[in-house]
């Protein structure tokens, strides 16, 4: 009996050819989906193996992205990429794969509160903004001073040389004197993440009648290299030992 199921195994896999056990289909949603076939007739769905993220975690801080590689709970044993993108964002990416693509596993975007550049604001709008965006510098608290106690409906244009105007401010309880509004100041607006130092950077400071003021960047967009410096310099330095280890290498 048992030399006869071997013989009628044997005729079973005689009549299956090997290209005759996958067959292709391909669903409502017209997806190819491949089957495999065995001696009894069962099928079986071959999956693709997926290794990689659908989609990246998205933090918004770097506590949250140098948190997640310190607890290791994924790829425990494999190497990342810290990509500092810009001022604002920070991927965290693997290494090239069999197939010659690369996963991003985290996305660091920092939450910056807007402030809209080149456009004339009110003066206590203008105060609001700078004890809320800015954070403080000397050149800050000068200009906080001087718009908060302008007087002049109309700004004076006598002696404005492009660089400096004159304003009339309140300096006493009856009193008031003229002062040129300094320019350029330096100023360190947010706009990085707020684990590094603000970098700090030049603008010019300009007013008109109402009174309203302005602030012009005018350092060419220098201050992004020195952001994105900084937070490589935080990474590295809160991420010492997994760099020593080669566990995470950061580029910017």
């Amino acid at each position: 009996m048992h030399m006869i199921k071997e013989a009628i195994k044997f005729l079973q896999d005689l009549s299956i050819r090997p290209g005759e056990r996958f067959v292709d289909s391909v669903d409502e949603s017209g997806v190819k989906r491949t089957f495999v076939i065995d001696n009894q007739g069962n099928h079986n769905e071959i999956r693709p193996l997926i290794t990689r993220a659908a989609e990246p975690l998205e933090v918004n801080t770097l506590t949250g992205m140098i948190g997640y590689i310190k607890a290791n709970l994924e790829k425990q044993h494999a190497n990342f990429y810290l990509q500092v993108f810009d001022e604002r964002t920070v991927h965290s990416k693997g290494v090239l794969d069999i197939e010659g693509r690369r996963e991003t596993l985290v996305t660091a975007k920092a939450i910056i509160p807007k402030f809209h550049y080149e456009h004339f604001h009110q003066t206590e709008e203008l105060i609001i903004a700078l004890q809320s965006k800015f954070t403080s510098t000397s050149d800050r608290e000068v200009l906080l001073k001087v718009v908060g106690n302008v007087q002049e409906e109309d700004v004076r244009q006598t002696g404005d040389t492009g660089f400096a105007q004159a304003v009339t401010i309140k300096t006493g309880i009856a009193s008031a004197d003229d002062v040129l509004v300094p320019n350029p100041v330096t100023l360190a607006p947010y706009r990085t993440f707020l684990e590094v130092e603000q970098p700090t950077s030049e603008f010019i400071f300009r007013m008109k009648k109402g009174p309203t003021g302005a602030i012009f960047e005018a350092d060419g967009g220098a201050w992004r290299n020195q952001a994105i410096a900084n937070v490589r310099d935080y990474l590295t330095k809160e991420l010492e030992t997994e760099i020593s280890k080669g566990k995470v290498t950061i580029i910017a």
